[in-house]
């Protein structure tokens, strides 16, 4: 009975995914087809950050964004005394973050910017998990970057504050 149950589950959230990406391909495709041209981001993933950011139109910065999925990390702190060891935040979307972690491994494969990070961290002997979700803040404001710009993802792209 339990077997049958999650079945049914499973394909009504199969259902609702669907739906889901039907709504957001009427709403805005444009926005859809950008996000998915980010290397690593996979169309759940847009689907869903698209939608539970309401086309990205919450956020002013996007660190507003990072701190939103949860990926920003939080010093626990007290006085001088008592150091608490650097943790994620966790607030927010808990599908959202796990679905940018699982972003994240093809990201550090084929996104430049995102495997550059990833090496640079791994190289000054932090952990792997750790260069992981930086990796998700990587790819956090990217999509950010994208969809308030209107542009679509150019590896080669340098933003006009960073060109001396």
């Amino acid at each position: 009975m339990y077997k049958r149950n999650l079945k049914n589950l499973q394909k009504e959230i199969l259902l609702l995914e669907k739906k889901l990406e039907s709504i957001v391909k009427q709403e805005d495709a444009d926005s859809l087809s950008r996000l998915e041209s980010i290397p690593g981001m996979g169309r759940k993933t847009a689907v869903m950050l698209l939608i539970s950011t309401d086309y990205m139109k919450r956020f002013d910065s996007a660190s507003q964004l990072c701190s939103y999925t949860g990926t920003i990390p939080v010093i626990r702190q007290s006085g001088t005394s008592i150091k608490g060891k650097a943790r994620i935040r966790k607030m927010g979307s808990r599908k959202l973050r796990n679905l940018l972690f699982m972003c994240s491994f093809n990201a550090m494969k084929y996104n430049k910017a995102c495997q550059a990070l990833f090496d640079r961290i791994v190289a000054k002997g932090k952990s792997k998990k750790l260069a992981l979700i930086a990796v998700c803040n990587k790819l956090s404001k990217q999509a950010f970057a994208i969809i308030k710009n209107g542009l679509r993802y150019d590896e080669n792209y340098r933003s006009l504050k960073q060109q001396p």
